[in-house]
């Protein structure tokens, strides 16, 4: 699993190479700067006409060394690059100093200002290299730096950033001045991804990233307790579990699942669908008594089980033989369907996965957090989350923090759903998973998800390992639809749909 490290981590991190590999400081810059060189001319090639004309805006630290090292070798590599150098404070680092000297007597034009003039800084067709500010940055921009990063963003013209955009801070962004940070459309980023590339507040900022090594010694960085991880489909390949040549249907365990109202069958069909292709032997859905036809006509090969009511789910089913137990999708917010939720956290004694409408029913009776069976997995989208942690998130980060706090505290795990969900365990770890895309933002997704953790846990998988194979099989398989269906017009049968492919795909890993 990659790790997400905070600025003074990567401080550290560069320290130890340069004192460790051994390295001079000026030459890690340069080995840096060449992988940003080297996927620029790539990016170019593709995208571009080959040979655009750039502008490198340089800060005075060792971000704008990286830029100075970047426009040395444009040059090099035959594009007209000039260098504007922002002179924001009085000396430069003594690497940047060292560059800026090697770029001007390489004939790159070197400009250095201190106050914005009349003339715009970046000319039409110029592709702008951000080198201001990297992840040194401790607090918002100011002055001449700011009038500089909001002549970049009104210029129109498309910026790639080194490191981070210049303005944006690795972590928590709330209290910036929007206007003050670089929009980029890529940002190629040194070594580790950053927390702020995961967070929906930040992607503005971003653009598409690119995580490129610079060979900061390993050792040292995954020495680092890392609270942050972004996993990998190696990683989740791992986590399989096997597949016994003599094994039986019983070998695989028995999923309940809790589900359905009138009008909202469909979540209860997406769920009882994912979990039959979760690899899980056997499949029961508890569904009020009117919908059971319908059930058993859509997902033949789940077994029913008939509420009292036709019209609702009002009773507790029998839970016994179970090996994990799904409740919330389409359940609807009656009392009588909310109490059902509270005995499935009281008296269940096997893992629970609460989704939807059973989140809804735990954040109307915020008690009962308390009854939460250690190793629930809970999988609120944001304003589900909001609920339940008792008031909204001011930001992105403060959601993940908050989301942190409860998943110790009632000693659970977390899926908070989006783009990068984020998986917080009882430990104060998150991972984020890197699949999906924005076609999977549709009804049912959550639902489907559902019965994919119920039919994981069913099998055996502990919470953590049933959360981090169930997002990222989720996300693949989203990802598989979209290539053949397109983010528009897949819908979440289609995702379900793709579970064997994905599966398939992890399995030859």
């Amino acid at each position: 699993m990659r790790p997400v490290l905070t600025s003074d981590d990567l401080r550290k991190g560069d320290a130890w190479t340069i004192a460790n590999e051994p390295i001079s400081s000026i030459a890690l810059m340069e080995r840096a700067a060449t992988a940003c060189t080297g996927r620029i001319l790539e990016y170019f090639a593709s995208h571009q006409d080959g040979k655009p004309p750039v502008v490198v805006f340089a800060g005075m630290g060792n971000n704008g060394g990286d830029g100075l090292v970047i426009a040395r070798q444009l040059k090099a590599a035959g594009i007209a690059v000039r260098v504007v150098r922002v002179k924001q404070r009085a000396t430069a680092s003594a690497d940047n100093e060292a560059n800026w000297s090697a770029a001007s007597e390489a004939g790159v034009p070197c400009a250095e200002i201190e106050a914005l003039a009349e003339t715009p800084l970046v000319l039409p067709g110029e592709v702008v290299i951000d080198a201001l500010f990297g992840t040194g940055l401790r607090g918002p921009l100011t002055g001449l730096a700011t009038d500089v990063v909001r002549a970049i963003n009104a210029s129109g013209q498309p910026v790639i950033a080194i490191d981070v955009p210049s303005g944006l801070m690795t972590e928590d962004n709330a209290d910036r001045d929007p206007s003050a940070i670089i929009r980029a459309v890529i940002t190629l980023t040194f070594q580790v991804p950053k927390l702020a590339f995961l967070l929906a507040d930040s992607a503005q900022y971003v653009g598409e990233w690119e995580v490129l090594p610079i060979g900061l010694d390993e050792g040292f960085i995954t020495g680092i307790a890392a609270p942050y991880h972004v996993t990998e489909g190696a990683d989740i390949a791992s986590l399989l579990p096997a597949r016994e040549h003599f094994a039986h249907k019983g070998s695989f365990g028995h999923a309940m699942l809790i589900t359905g109202s009138t009008g909202k069958m469909g979540a209860a069909i997406l769920s009882a669908r994912a979990a039959t292709r979760s690899g899980v032997g056997l499949v029961t859905v508890h569904v009020p008594g009117g919908g059971l036809p319908i059930l058993q006509s859509a997902v033949p090969e789940a077994m029913g089980s008939a509420d009292p009511d036709p019209d609702r789910i009002t009773s507790l089913p029998v839970l016994s033989g179970m090996t994990a137990v799904g409740i919330g999708p389409g359940l609807g917010t009656a009392e009588d369907s909310q109490q059902v939720v509270k005995k499935v956290l009281q008296f269940a004694v096997c893992p629970i996965v609460v989704d939807a409408d059973g989140l809804n029913a735990i954040a109307a009776n915020p008690t009962w957090g308390a009854f939460l069976p250690t190793g629930t997995i809970l999988t609120p989208h944001p304003k589900e989350f909001d609920r339940l942690a008792g008031k909204p998130s001011t930001s992105s980060y403060d959601r993940l923090l908050r989301c942190r706090e409860l998943a110790q505290r009632w000693r659970c795990h977390i899926v908070l759903k989006g783009a990068w969900t984020a998986i917080c365990d009882p430990n104060g770890k998150v991972f984020f998973n890197p699949a999906g895309n924005p076609g999977m933002a549709k009804g049912g997704s959550g639902d489907a998800l559902t019965g994919l953790l119920a039919g994981l846990l069913a099998q055996g998988l502990d919470p953590l390992r049933a959360c981090l194979v169930g997002a990222y099989v989720h996300g693949l398989a989203g990802d598989l639809a979209a290539e053949r269906q397109g983010m528009d017009g897949m819908t979440v049968s289609d995702l379900i749909e793709s579970l064997p492919a994905a599966w398939q795909q992890l399995r030859d890993l």
